[in-house]
Parts: C-alpha cells; sequence; structure tokens
C-alpha cells in the first residue's frame, strides 16, 4: 500500500520543479531551436540549398504540389497551436504566458517521437479568427497539435480543422489523454477479470477530456448505455432543467446527455459512482473530491483513475481501502500514471511517416491498444498497467500500429510494410535523443 502523503507534503515537493524551472529557463532562453538537417561543406552549398539552386525544387513543387513531401520538411513538421485560454492548471493565461507550454511540448516531441514540432502561439481568443490562422500557416506543417484551448471552443475548432485541412489535425487535451486513458482501462479490466462491453462506467467531469474519452469508449465497444456522465451539477440526462441551454451552448455534452445512462440516473456524483466497475476522474482537484464513503459502493474489484493535477480527486491508499484493486493518476509519483506523453510522440511518428491525411479516432484508439500491449508484454501488475516514458520502446511500436491503421483506412498518401515503418520510426527516435545527447556532450548544449 502507497505511503499516505499530506497535501504540505506534496506541496512542498512541487516546489522544487518550480523553483529550478526559474533557474533553468532564463538560463536557456528557451527549450528547443532550429539546428541544420542538410551537409554544409562549404559556402559554394548554399547554392543548392539557397539561391539559385532551390529554384529547382520549387518549380517541382508548383507543378504536383505533393512533391513538397519529397523536397523540404514538411513531412515532420507539427505546429503546436494555442491560443493560452486553458494552460495546464493556470487557466487563460493568454498567448505569451503559454509560450513556455508549447515550447516544453515540441521538446517532448522531438526527443519522444523525433518529430520537428514549433510552438505557434494565436492572439485571438475568437474561433473562427484562430481557425482562419492555421489554415493560413499549415501550408509550412504536415500535422497540427492543438493545445491548451478551452471548452467548449476546442471541440469546435478540431472539428473544423480535421475537416477543412489535408493534413493531420489534433487535440491532446481531448485524443491524447483519451488515447491514454483507454490503454489504462484495456489493462486494468485484464487484472480484475471484466470485459470492456460489459462493464458500467462512471465518468466524472465532462470537460475536454472525458467528452473525448466517452466518444472513444463508444467507438471501442463500450455500449453508450454503460456510461454515466457527471458534470459540476450532477448527472447528465434528458430531464435536467439545463438541458436546453446544453443544446444550444454544449451540444457535446448534450448528445451525451441524450445518448448516454441507459438506467436513467439522475442525482450527483455518489449516485453516478454506485455499482459502477470503472470511474474515471477528470475533474476538481482533490483531496475530497471523490468521497471513499461513494467509492465504497462500486463494484469490486473496481478500476479507478483520478487525474486531476496536482492532487488527485481522492489519494490512492482511500481509494484502495474503499476496495479499488487498480488505481492510477496524473502524478509520475504515484503508480500508473496516465500521462499523454505516452501517447501523442508516437501517434504523431507514425501519423508523419506515412502522410496521413487526418487522425481518426480509429487511429488513436489503435495506439492505445498498442500502449497497452507494450505494457502487458513487459508484465501487467497492479501498480503497472501502462508503460512509463523510459520504456521508449512504446513509441515505435505505438507509430507502427497507427500507421498501419492509417494505411488500412486509405488516408495515407504513402504506403508501407511493418517493418519498414517500424524501422523508420526507430531509425528517427533514436536519431533525435542521440542527437540531444551529442549536443550536450560537446558543449552545444551547455549543462546548468
Amino acid at each position: 500500500m502507497e505511503k499516505k502523503v499530506t497535501v504540505e507534503e506534496l506541496l512542498e515537493k512541487a516546489k522544487k520543479p518550480a523553483q529550478d524551472a526559474m533557474k533553468l529557463h532564463p538560463f536557456y532562453r528557451g527549450k528547443v531551436q532550429v539546428t541544420p538537417k542538410c551537409a554544409i561543406r562549404d559556402f559554394n552549398d548554399f547554392g543548392i540549398w539557397y539561391t539559385p539552386g532551390v529554384a529547382e525544387p520549387c518549380r517541382d513543387i508548383a507543378k504536383d504540389p505533393e512533391k513538397v513531401f519529397e523536397h523540404t520538411n514538411k513531412a515532420n513538421f507539427v505546429a503546436v497551436a494555442s491560443d493560452g485560454t486553458r494552460v495546464l492548471g493556470l487557466g487563460d493565461i493568454g498567448p505569451l504566458a503559454g509560450l513556455p507550454v508549447m515550447e516544453g511540448k515540441a521538446l517532448l516531441f522531438k526527443y519522444l517521437g523525433g518529430v520537428d514540432a514549433f510552438p505557434l502561439m494565436i492572439d485571438t481568443k475568437d474561433p473562427d479568427e484562430f481557425i482562419q490562422a492555421v489554415k493560413w500557416a499549415s501550408p509550412t506543417f504536415g500535422g497540427i497539435n492543438l493545445e491548451d484551448i478551452s471548452s467548449p471552443k476546442c471541440f469546435y475548432i478540431l472539428d473544423r480543422l480535421r475537416e477543412e485541412l489535408d493534413i493531420p489535425v489534433w487535440h491532446d487535451d481531448q485524443q491524447g489523454t483519451a488515447a491514454i486513458t483507454l490503454a489504462g482501462v484495456i489493462n486494468g479490466l485484464k487484472i480484475v477479470g471484466k470485459k470492456l462491453n460489459e462493464v458500467l462506467f462512471s465518468i466524472i467531469g465532462a470537460g475536454a477530456a472525458n467528452i473525448c474519452l466517452i466518444r472513444t469508449l463508444i467507438k471501442a465497444g463500450v455500449p453508450p448505455r454503460n456510461i454515466i456522465a457527471v458534470d459540476s451539477k450532477g448527472i447528465l440526462h434528458p430531464n435536467r432543467a439545463d438541458i436546453e441551454t446544453l443544446k444550444e451552448k454544449n451540444p457535446y455534452k448534450y448528445k451525451i446527455a441524450m445518448e448516454t445512462n441507459g438506467e436513467g440516473r439522475e442525482g450527483d456524483m455518489a449516485e453516478a459512482i454506485r455499482d459502477t466497475d470503472v470511474c474515471i476522474a477528470a475533474s476538481k482537484p482533490g483531496p475530497g473530491t471523490i468521497k471513499k464513503e461513494w467509492v465504497e459502493k462500486m463494484n469490486h474489484p473496481a478500476v479507478m483513475f483520478a487525474e486531476a493535477n496536482p492532487v488527485p480527486e481522492i489519494w490512492p491508499w482511500e481509494a484502495k481501502e474503499a476496495g479499488v484493486k487498480v488505481f492510477g493518476t496524473g502524478r509520475s509519483d504515484f503508480p500508473n500514471q496516465v500521462n499523454n506523453s505516452l501517447g501523442f510522440p508516437g501517434i504523431f511518428r507514425g501519423t508523419l511517416d506515412v502522410m496521413a491525411k487526418t487522425i481518426t479516432d480509429e487511429m488513436h484508439i489503435a495506439a492505445a491498444y498498442a500502449i497497452a500491449e507494450v505494457a502487458e508484454r513487459k508484465g501487467l501488475r497492479e501498480d503497472y498497467i501502462v508503460p512509463t516514458m523510459d520504456d521508449w520502446e512504446v513509441f515505435p511500436y505505438e507509430a507502427t500500429q497507427v500507421a498501419l491503421k492509417a494505411i488500412e483506412q486509405g488516408i495515407a498518401r504513402k504506403k508501407m510494410s511493418r517493418q519498414e515503418i517500424y524501422e523508420k520510426a526507430e531509425e528517427t527516435i533514436k536519431s533525435a535523443r542521440e542527437q540531444a545527447q551529442a549536443m550536450m556532450k560537446y558543449g552545444f548544449i551547455k549543462l546548468p
């Protein structure tokens, strides 16, 4: 059983990264930079890479726009696009204050997935203006990662851009969280001996992450009637007093209210959790958001993920004492961390390598099963149901499964064999890590 930790101890521990961040961010003045990938043997080579030689690739692309993937790095460029309206746990802090987060995301993209990602902060809160800005910038990129955009406009932005662009558009707060959570559910259910299409789910919180998770669970085989969702006002159901307001202002939540909750439950969080097999919370930080006595009334052995940061909705030891067999959080200092970083680098790696035109729900579900399989091969335990970032083999394997799904769905511009996909992903990811290590070794990245 995990050691009981007080809020004060957690907050004290949490200060260390923040203190280091205030020293090291100004030390490096950012986390990512541009470095050449072509040979520069002497200054004559600039005649190849720039004028006059560069005119020939330009003409070739003008005749056949698909040649842009052959002559440029477009197929490995991803924009991390944000308006800064819902940054981490900081809320609406704006595009300038959100830039360090997007740089950090770009760093994870490169080191974990070998993806050349760039922060793209957009100074507007209007969703249509944001969409237009991304569309204007899209010729440069092979993919768009939407990040830290407030709900519900994040759904509208994602849906529009997926429909209107011929490159993959992804919202990590939605699809990334859904993928890694589904992976945890898959393996958690194996440990408790239950089946995905038979269990009853309670979903606590109806923001971007859980709305996408519900859609993902349904596509993965969970009957909609087996899902009971809760927002800040209680269980979602067709008879709520605010149902017409939801229909007008949040059609995504309205759809959940109308199509899930086959038992027709009404009431609060405690009523939603009662007799469910799996509880997934992405709501208000705890402790105490979810009460131990509510968890005791689940259908045990149960699976629970309390994903709020910095403090989960309920402490792990309280959930365990209440009968939960498999418990996960969003924190790295507790077992079973539900970490988006296990998803997006590998998902984009596979998507970009076959030059897919979009990222479908089926692709991120394929990623979830790949993540789950890597953990299963290493040996499932109650405290190990998903890999950690140290299990680096998850990324090329995940990339392979995603790429194969894109080919199967007919949305890949480039067809490759399973072996070719895996070897390319593995080589690209290894190269990115080795490059970073070499730059530190030879002093191009100074150690603090």
